[in-house]
């Protein structure tokens, strides 16, 4: 049987400013990192359907 979910923690202060300020402006994926990315994506999924 699973165990239950604890409660998720409550951010604070700097903590939440941070947390909201990262949400805001997430991290911007260049071409180059897109192509590797599905690149890598679709090795692995070859990998699995052998």
């Amino acid at each position: 049987m699973a165990r239950p979910i604890k409660e998720t923690p409550i951010l604070y202060g700097e903590d939440a400013r941070r947390f909201l300020e990262r949400m805001k402006n997430p991290p911007k994926e260049t071409k180059e990192e897109r192509e590797r990315r599905l690149k890598d994506y679709e090795a692995a999924i070859k990998m699995l359907k052998v």
